[in-house]
């Protein structure tokens, strides 16, 4: 039976940069750098590697990586989890998923799928249904 986590995050760092144009009009792929502070059922710091395409009207398609380094219902260690969503303009939603074989320390074995949601702003909020072993 999986466990389930849910909390909120905060971005504390974004940097984003254009990899390339899509043409006139303003869609684009870029690449963002961004570092979480997670709270709740995962209380870790986290970096992330993100590849988005924008279409001209702003919204965006996204697939990342995220290292958590903290602690997933109290038990430490790293793990990586693959993230793919959309941002509609208003907010990001996700779908999470745990990258098979990145779990370190008292998290190794770990698999899960969760997701998240972010409006525009820095915080958000996520859940996560998990087993360890």
């Amino acid at each position: 039976m999986a466990d389930h986590v849910e909390g909120g995050f905060e971005t504390t760092s974004w940097d984003e940069k254009e990899c390339q144009a899509l043409g006139e009009g303003g869609a684009k792929v870029t690449r963002a750098t961004f570092a979480q502070r997670f709270s709740g059922g995962i209380d870790a710091e986290t970096v992330s590697e993100t590849v988005m395409t924008y279409r001209e009207d702003g919204t965006a398609d996204f697939v990342g990586y995220v290292r958590v380094n903290g602690r997933l219902s109290g038990r430490p260690g790293t793990f990586v989890l693959q993230n793919v969503g959309a941002f509609d303009g208003k907010e990001v939603k996700a779908e999470t998923e745990v990258v098979r074989g990145s779990a370190t320390g008292e998290l190794t074995g770990l698999t899960g799928k969760g997701t998240y949601a972010a409006p525009l702003g820095s915080t958000g909020s996520y859940s996560l249904d998990f087993s360890v072993g």
